[in-house]
């Protein structure tokens, strides 16, 4: 397989890396805004560069990675279906519902497969979790609670055109309780806080937020996210049954500390960050993204799912903001 990546950011340069390691991939042509940096990239990882995205699409692609800016990804997903190209791109589809709608509108009924990065689906834990819960051995599903703590916050210059901490970085949860209990969120209910870093009341964000989520069969699902978490990246979820319960990140790497007599710590480190927590489920979906694109396999994860992950997102975003409950009813379209 010939596969092009668009975008040689940090995650970019890895999903190459991780891509030109698969036996099935012959060739990987990289392309970014800055064709210095493709050209670098290309030249640290022994693959080939392109000089812009058009020559990147005239590449002769069997697929086409997707890893660049936010606002671009609209774009070259359709520009990637138009021209018949299965295409992988990292969360989001678009900056906003609007452009999110706007893509599904222009793809929808097409046969080239999309498939959108949320790298936890291919995460063993969150995997196990989800047998678990279908296979009845939990009893009744009654709470899900839901985890991502970043260590330190993100520049303000990101912080400012990510689309807020629901959006940004909730998303995941949000798509993770959808697809570990096979249930859609109905309702939300979300605060958040500012006790740090000016620049996130500047971009009108928070760096501390909480959500309720009343799914549509009762369930009740709780998020907790916070750009200030010095201990570690802590990433969790708890699904808990009227039968039994699992945990999701409860690993010697989990950043928690018990202050009971005689339980000893964990050993560590905690992992410094998203990358190093979820290498091998990164590895895994793009793994699979050959499978999609050979057509040997659907999308495991669409547009419509990023859709309805973004929905929850902006719902508690309005939540938050007017202080008030949210039905999905609402955003949803």
């Amino acid at each position: 397989m010939r596969l092009g990546l668009a975008g040689t950011g940090r995650i970019g340069t890895a999903h190459a890396e991780t891509l030109k390691g698969f036996d099935e991939v012959d060739s990987v042509v990289v392309a970014d805004v800055d064709p210095a940096r493709a050209r670098a990239t290309a030249a640290k990882l022994g693959v080939e560069a392109a000089e812009g995205i058009d020559a990147l699409f005239a590449a002769g692609l069997d697929g086409l990675v997707v890893t660049a800016a936010t606002d671009a990804h609209p774009a070259l997903i359709i520009a990637a279906v138009d021209a018949g190209i299965p295409v992988f791109c990292e969360k989001p589809v678009a900056a906003d519902l609007a452009g999110t709608l706007a893509v599904l509108d222009r793809i929808e009924g097409s046969d080239v497969p999309v498939q959108i990065g949320f790298q936890r689906r291919f995460d063993a834990g969150y995997g196990a979790a989800r047998a678990a819960v279908a296979s009845g051995e939990l009893g009744r599903l009654h709470t899900l609670r839901a985890t991502t703590f970043d260590p330190a916050p993100p520049p303000a210059e990101y912080v400012a055109h990510s689309g807020g901490l629901f959006r940004d970085c909730g998303v995941h949860d949000f798509d993770i309780i959808r697809w570990v209990s096979g249930r859609e969120a109905e309702e939300v209910y979300a605060v958040g806080a500012n006790r740090g870093e000016r620049f996130f009341a500047d971009a009108g964000d928070v760096d501390t937020a909480a959500a309720t989520l009343t799914l549509d069969d009762g369930t009740l699902a709780t998020v907790s996210l916070t750009r200030y978490n010095g201990a570690g990246y802590d990433v969790r979820l708890e699904a808990l049954g009227s039968v039994a319960n699992v945990v999701v990140g409860l690993d010697d790497r989990a950043p928690l500390r018990s202050v009971e007599p005689g339980v000893a710590p964990l050993p560590g480190p905690p992992y410094p960050g998203f990358m190093e927590r979820f290498r091998p489920a990164y590895t895994a979906e793009l793994r699979v993204f050959l499978d999609v694109a050979a057509r040997r396999a659907p999308s495991p994860c669409g547009v419509r799912d990023a859709l309805e992950a973004f929905s929850i997102a902006e719902a508690c975003e309005i939540s938050r903001r007017e202080r008030r409950p949210v039905r999905l009813a609402e955003v949803r379209r």
